[in-house]
């Protein structure tokens, strides 16, 4: 894929953001396209001084063994608003910048946040895939959009996310008695491989790893 015919800008109006969002989905690779994995990151995103300085968090692991590799931290003016639904123009510029100063590419992005399971059927994790042709997941600690039935109080259980007519993500429990997660794809992996890979770099906490070492960097609980 050329990723370059995918560049556009981000300081836009929020109607342009969505018919970004619009045109740029029929980029999403629903099906399983993943070379070997050895390297899987967390991305995710804070703010400093009220909202003015976006802060991007990424913590690359090795793969299976989930050991820290590498580390970026990239702060810079934020330019787009707090908008639901839009959230990726809002977080992604300081993302992929941290992303491209990194010495070891991941083989697989999870992302805070969600991918297909969206209004439009393109959040973060499917931006973030589709402008860096990486496959992707989408690791939601909260419900956007859909509707699921119940998920059983174990390991590994989930219950399909819906929405308008189609399952959009999955709701997986990874640990008994604590609230599940969104799981949804981003780019170039199906939902099955997604849950299976959330769950193999999920240990003893609700979150997976990648997330959680991401989140610690972003929330400046960490300096690097």
């Amino acid at each position: 894929m050329d990723t370059g015919a995918l560049a556009h800008a981000w300081d836009v109006e929020p109607k342009e953001a969505r018919e970004i969002q619009n045109r740029l989905r029929s980029r999403v690779v629903q099906t399983d396209d993943l070379g070997p994995v050895n390297f899987v990151a967390g991305v995710d995103i804070g703010f400093e001084q009220e909202g003015a300085i976006t802060r991007a968090a990424v913590q690359v692991l090795r793969f299976p063994d989930l050991t820290p590799h590498e580390a970026r931290l990239h702060r810079q003016p934020t330019t787009f608003p707090y908008i639901p639904g839009l959230l990726s123009f809002r977080e992604l510029p300081a993302a992929i910048t941290a992303l491209d100063t990194l010495e070891t590419q991941p083989d697989l992005l999870l992302c805070d946040g969600h991918g297909y399971a969206h209004p439009r059927r393109f959040g973060i994790a499917c931006h973030l895939g589709v402008i860096r042709d990486t496959p992707a997941i989408g690791v939601g600690k909260s419900l956007l959009v859909g509707r699921y039935d119940p998920v059983p109080d174990e390991r590994g259980a989930w219950q399909p996310l819906h929405h308008r007519g189609e399952v959009i993500g999955a709701v997986l429990r990874t640990r008994p008695g604590v609230q599940p997660i969104f799981v949804s794809i981003g780019h170039r992996i199906s939902l099955a491989t997604a849950i299976d890979y959330v769950l193999s770099c999920t240990t003893r906490f609700r979150l997976p790893e990648t997330t959680r070492y991401a989140h610690r960097l972003a929330s400046d609980k960490e300096k690097v």
